[in-house]
């Protein structure tokens, strides 16, 4: 089979393969990486709680690894991440400064999940949740990640918040906060709210799936244009 290459499609086609199999073989980057961070993620997350050291930690090290420590929540000082369900119900994370027992300030714990039913998004319907005293908290360790076009501005006055903003948050309760937070694994509060443990170990992985539709484009797209450039005395009969 002989070929006659013109030149307006080649400069179509051949830019429009590079681009095509260059997102496929990113895409499978994509996955390896996806793969690594879910299995770095599991792993970490089921290992044994250590006590949480004083200072700015590593993220790379330490996101997603379980923690301990100790200290007093400052209930008058909660903020609100707006937009949280659980089990298709809504309302809110709330997240409490916790001043730490070992005099090494203070760090931001999302104590869980409480719904807008009733009120209970709110400190003063639910009472009973605001636990007094040295309270030891265990969790997973994250850091914020902000916010994408997509998420609203965080409305300080309000105290409605659509992502976490650690200046920002500092500025609202006044304390020196640590630049991470920690996701509780307390589900057993008085009260019953908030509820605690809100995290999922599963993250969305479609990479293999967009890969194989970028080779199967570009496989497309390359035998149309080697159809279309084949000499015609071979294709006519």
């Amino acid at each position: 089979m002989r070929f006659q290459f013109k030149l307006i499609p080649t400069l179509m086609a051949v830019p429009a393969l590079i681009v095509i199999f260059g997102l496929c073989f990113w895409q499978v980057q994509r996955l390896q990486w996806k793969n690594d961070l879910i299995d770095k993620m599991i792993s970490r997350a089921n290992s044994p709680a250590v006590e949480l050291p004083a200072g700015n930690l590593n993220e790379e090290e330490t996101e997603f690894r379980p923690f301990t420590v100790r200290g007093i929540f400052d209930h008058e000082h909660e903020i609100y991440l707006v937009n949280r369900s659980l089990n298709g119900n809504p309302g809110v994370h709330v997240l409490t400064p916790l001043v730490r027992e070992d005099g090494q300030g203070a760090i931001l714990v999302n104590r869980g999940w409480a719904p807008f039913e009733d009120g209970r998004d709110k400190k003063e319907n639910r009472i009973a949740g605001l636990v007094g005293g040295i309270q030891e908290v265990s969790g997973l360790l994250r850091f914020p990640k902000g916010r994408n076009m997509f998420i609203p501005d965080n409305d300080l006055t309000k105290n409605v918040w659509f992502y976490i903003d650690m200046e920002q948050v500092k500025q609202a309760v006044g304390y020196d906060l640590a630049d991470y937070y920690i996701l509780s694994a307390d589900d057993q509060v008085p009260g019953g709210f908030p509820i605690g443990k809100q995290w999922h170990l599963k993250l969305a992985n479609n990479h293999l799936q967009y890969a194989i539709t970028w080779f199967s484009l570009g496989i497309t797209l390359l035998v149309i244009f080697l159809l279309f450039s084949r000499k015609k005395e071979e294709t006519e009969e």
